[in-house]
């Protein structure tokens, strides 16, 4: 992404021919491989795994400026049971943490599958704490009775993964130990990590430099689950209204001027028909005051309804929003429906008053396809079987030369729920676009988290004139 020569820039622009682009076109792939993150946690797990396993790291994407980007696991393994462990849905406590990726992409020659090379760096790894006490479960029998990481450094409340960390009141309660991180953005001056999460639902936002909790959004009362439980199912059916468990915001976008959040329901509230229903909901905050909007969102492809995986703004009332279904690789199955949606709240209903699908149904947002992944991949010689199963990161990065013109890149990442052997290696796609693929595009302007090299004083001049060139080749 950051391209330091003059050189590097001109083999981009030659690797395919001057034709416009009529949909965003695959230009790189790599993984981020490796067992062990950059913690320091020792120790294991509930299920042995160590406390310091790498893994999961696309539930969340996030650009962090130049090729920096933030890669989020959810609440980390439980795809392996292990003994008392189906009281918690074989959750753990592992410590919910977001990494620090540098992502190098380097041009191909001409006639290469691809254009860009990439190759993923881990370069930190923060975990999520709270400044003030946080309540932890103590499920019997369980090797870490009380719930907190035996491999966590003392006198920090740390969040968990574990199901059981919760206390009295609904799942709202933001003194709750146990967290599902699964969406991410960053702050426009880089300070501020946004999470989005599936057991309250919650909205934080955490100090990038120590991950530490500064701020709690407060969500609309009808998304938390009055009756808490360590089990799903019986949370599911201990309760009328709130989220279903495991379908809690599993999407978070923010404006291109950090202004506002917008999360995104994976699926239907309770109320509004539980899993399997048609409506999700949307909630944009206003990060100045709080002040939350809601929309309704029409799920169904094909008449069949798919889970939300991630939603990002295209500029402030625009958004594309990924759809999956829960086949491909890890799943032992052909991937069928991948897609990126793209959506319009502009002059959408204020849903908040509403209630049911029957109520929805009139104000819902119906999406149009922008992007088939898997149509996509499968033109890169992706297969059906090799597509992974939960693409569910989604970000727009920097933008590079492509196909003799300056283009904007958007980069989609797996979440392979820490099991590699069936799922795959965390993999992230990058795609080329311009604007009339995307007309009315704002990329938001993000402060550089890594100093430029020396290099790039001396490259700077080149690729300004080179830019120039090209700049009226954008397709505005």
């Amino acid at each position: 992404m950051r391209l330091t020569l003059l050189a590097a820039a001109t083999a981009a622009a030659l690797w395919l021919s001057p034709a416009a682009h009529a949909t965003p076109t695959l230009i790189a792939s790599g993984s981020l491989t490796g067992t062990a993150d950059l913690s320091g946690l020792k120790g294991t797990l509930e299920n042995g795994n160590p406390a310091g396993i790498l893994g999961g790291s696309g539930s969340a994407l996030a650009w962090a400026g130049g090729s920096t980007f933030l890669a989020l696991p959810d609440r980390g393994p439980n795809a392996t049971a292990y003994a008392g462990g189906g009281a918690v849905d074989n959750t753990t406590s592992y410590i919910p943490r977001f990494h620090t990726v540098s992502m190098a992409l380097t041009p191909n020659a001409a006639g290469a599958a691809l254009a860009y090379t990439l190759v993923p760096t881990l370069q930190a790894t923060t975990l999520l704490s709270s400044a003030t006490p946080l309540n932890y479960g103590s499920t019997a029998g369980l090797p870490a009775g009380n719930g907190v990481n035996a491999g966590a450094p003392a006198g920090t409340f740390y969040f968990s993964g574990r199901s059981d960390n919760y206390g009295a009141g609904s799942t709202a309660n933001p003194a709750n130990a146990r967290l599902d991180p699964e969406g991410m953005r960053v702050s426009p001056d880089g300070k501020t990590v946004y999470v989005s999460d599936e057991y309250g639902p919650y909205v934080y936002a955490f100090d990038r430099a120590t991950g530490q909790r500064i701020r709690t959004f407060a969500l609309p009362a009808g998304f938390a689950a009055p009756n808490p439980s360590a089990a799903g199912a019986a949370e599911i059916a201990g309760n009328t209204v709130g989220r279903v468990a495991n379908k809690g915001m599993e999407g978070l976008a923010i404006t291109p001027d950090g202004k506002t959040l917008v999360g995104f329901m994976q699926g239907p509230l309770i109320q509004d028909g539980g899993d399997g229903a048609r409506y999700n909901r949307i909630v944009a905050i206003d990060v100045a005051t709080g002040a939350t909007r809601q929309y309704a969102y029409d799920n169904q492809i094909g008449g069949k309804t798919y889970n939300s995986s991630e939603i990002v703004a295209v500029n402030d009332h625009q958004f594309l929003v990924l759809e999956r279904d829960g086949k491909g690789l890890g799943d032992g199955s052909k991937a069928a429906v991948k897609r990126l949606m793209q959506i319009d709240i502009a002059g959408a209903q204020d849903v908040g008053d509403l209630s049911g699908a029957a109520a929805l149904a009139g104000a819902a947002i119906v999406p149009t396809t922008f992007l088939d992944i898997r149509a996509a991949l499968n033109a890169a010689g992706i297969s059906d079987g090799k597509v992974p199963s939960k693409l569910e990161g989604l970000a727009f990065g920097e933008d590079l030369l492509v196909n003799d013109m300056l283009q904007h890149t958007l980069w989609i990442a797996n979440d392979n729920d820490f099991v590699s052997a069936t799922s795959g290696p965390n993999s992230f796609y990058v795609f080329a676009f311009t604007d009339a693929d995307l007309p009315g595009f704002v990329a938001q302007r993000m402060a550089s988290s890594v100093p430029e090299p020396a290099s790039w004083a001396v490259a700077l001049t080149g690729l300004c004139l080179l830019g120039a060139a090209h700049r009226r080749k954008r397709g505005r």
